[in-house]
């Protein structure tokens, strides 16, 4: 019988050692690479999260960036326009206030009792009321006018 008991005891003890051996071999070969794996997988959607908000980040200011463009863009084809605008207007009156004046430089002639009409056409002639060609002096103040505004238009544009 001390045999059997010696016999279970190191039996047991046997027992207990592998089951320890299985214990720590399970933790180090099962476990822990799991844990790793774990981590790792864990870690990469943790970056692919970060790209992905990152990316997003960047799209909105991308879009951002455009739309700020597109609207400075805008305002300058508008400013531009309305610096066209004001000049043919510019043009418009100057052509109107002449007519007038040659109108009436030509009725001042044609009243004369010792000219003819023929005569007053020729030597006062009147010019359309509308797109006209004005002295020199006059549509290059305008068109100076006009590339100031453009170019105000430019650096309002520039400054953004």
């Amino acid at each position: 019988m001390a045999m059997n008991v010696n016999a279970v005891l190191k039996l047991s003890i046997a027992a207990g050692a592998l089951l320890a051996g299985a214990g720590v071999g399970y933790y180090y070969g099962i476990f822990l690479p799991a844990e790793s794996i774990h981590r790792t997988l864990e870690a990469g959607q943790e970056r692919q999260a970060a790209a992905a908000d990152q990316r997003a980040a960047l799209e909105r200011a991308r879009m951002l960036e455009t739309r700020r463009r597109e609207a400075a863009q805008q305002r300058y084809e508008v400013c531009l326009a309305a610096a066209e605008t004001a000049y043919r207007s510019r043009w418009t009156s100057g052509c109107r206030t002449q007519h007038i004046r040659q109108r009436a430089a030509y009725e001042d002639c044609a009243d004369d009792w010792f000219r003819t009409r023929d005569a007053c056409r020729r030597d006062f002639p009147v010019e359309p009321e509308r797109g006209c060609a004005l002295p020199a002096l006059i549509s290059s103040r305008l068109a100076a006018a006009r590339d100031s505004a453009r170019t105000q238009c430019l650096g309002e544009l520039q400054g953004l």
